[in-house]
């Protein structure tokens, strides 16, 4: 049996079956990512629900593997070389399982690293932009006065949307008719912005045709569908 008390954290959260890639991680749009990509992959591996709303993230076991303290983060009992690996970031885990499984990422180099540029894209834009909307309109930065935050961050997320609507015309997926890596880290920061955070007429999606359209086809495969349940929430 694989042994993996060298990891702390295992200790907070045991792994039942040790030879499956260990998920910590919540239905957040980053933490969908990594759940999504591992029921695409057909991966063996064990979720554990992290309850960031009591700052389990914080606690001494999880910084242990992610010392930035956020979901969602992996070990991978079988990692290179057969040994152990711990991971945190949710692009750098979509990468590493796409080459792991050599699935959702295209075996051409350039069309490889085209994938790759829009998964940074997401990280570096996508994620953060939306992010702000969602703390300036719906949580406690909707109390400020000032209102100029919110508009920056609805402008960006606006312009943000934009780049996607022109990517997607004439496509299904970002990459064309193959859904990969990059859909997956949009994915859930789409479906967020205009369902959990309740923005969507503030960044006008309901103007936009490509990017619904795209994210209709995404929430249609049934490993997305059941990947945005995982894990349970507390």
């Amino acid at each position: 049996m694989t042994d993996l008390s060298a990891f702390p954290i295992t200790r907070r959260w045991p792994a039942e079956h040790p030879d499956r890639i260990q998920l910590y991680s919540l239905p957040t749009p980053n933490g969908v990512k990594v759940s999504i990509m591992l029921e695409e992959t057909g991966l063996p591996y064990e979720p554990h629900t992290i309850n960031i709303g009591q700052n389990e993230t914080w606690g001494p076991e999880f910084l242990s593997l992610n010392p930035n303290g956020k979901i969602p983060a992996i070990i991978d009992p079988d990692g290179p070389g057969g040994k152990p690996l711990g991971l945190f970031e949710s692009g750098a885990i979509l990468l590493y399982l796409a080459e792991k499984t050599g699935k959702l990422i295209p075996a051409d180099p350039a069309r490889r690293i085209e994938t790759i540029q829009w998964v940074f894209f997401q990280m570096a834009s996508v994620g953060p932009m939306f992010g702000q909307v969602g703390f300036f309109h719906k949580f406690a930065g909707r109390e400020y006065e000032d209102k100029r935050p919110l508009q920056r961050y609805v402008a960006e997320s606006k312009r943000l949307l934009g780049v996607l609507e022109t990517r997607l015309a004439g496509r299904r997926f970002i990459m064309g008719d193959d859904f990969t890596i990059a859909d997956i880290s949009l994915l859930g920061w789409v479906r967020n912005i205009v369902g959990f955070y309740g923005a969507g007429d503030l960044v006008e999606y309901g103007k936009l045709k490509e990017v619904p359209a795209w994210l209709e086809r995404c929430l249609a495969r049934p490993a997305v569908q059941r990947g945005l349940e995982i894990p349970k929430r507390p």
